[in-house]
């Protein structure tokens, strides 16, 4: 496995979608739920990923590693066997814990000129994030390297 706890905890946060969650509230008095307070739910989430991401980093204590997800999950990376549930993860952190070397990541906009759908040029407006690692000879490594066109700016126009 070539995940170090690092790794596992950066991979989660790629992930995340704080934009988009939604939380559903129940309660047993018949007071209506509060409204959902998008801020503040994500500076919580933000917060608590970020514990994750130091117990994942600190590689001493699977059990509260692990117990950051929830017993029917499931991790996915690129190569690698889909990771179900409980028990699967946490091998699959135990593994990682195992694993030598250091990781880093870098988010990065980019510029990229290609031929258009008519063979005139076009400049494609890149966004993405690599994950690089030390390996065993001293050498940083790109582990992952993720790129995707950023949306235009609000007020451009199409040409």
């Amino acid at each position: 496995m070539s995940f170090t706890p690092r790794a596992l905890s950066v991979a989660i946060f790629f992930g995340l979608s704080v934009g988009g969650l939604s939380l559903a509230c129940s309660s047993a008095s018949p007071k209506a739920a509060p409204p959902f307070d998008a801020a503040a739910e994500s500076a919580k989430l933000m917060a608590r990923d970020a514990h994750w991401a130091d117990l994942a980093t600190a590689a001493k204590n699977v059990d509260s590693v692990v117990s950051y997800w929830t017993d029917d999950a499931v991790i996915m990376e690129p190569g690698q066997p889909v990771v179900e549930g409980k028990a699967a993860i946490r091998k699959f952190v135990e593994d990682a814990f195992k694993t030598p070397g250091k990781m880093a990541y870098m988010r990065a906009t980019d510029e990229m000129n290609e031929p258009g759908p008519k063979g005139a040029p076009i400049t494609l407006h890149m966004r993405g994030y690599s994950i690089w690692r030390i390996d065993s000879d001293g050498q940083w490594r790109c582990v992952v390297d993720i790129a995707n066109e950023a949306p235009p700016p609000p007020n451009a126009t199409k040409s």
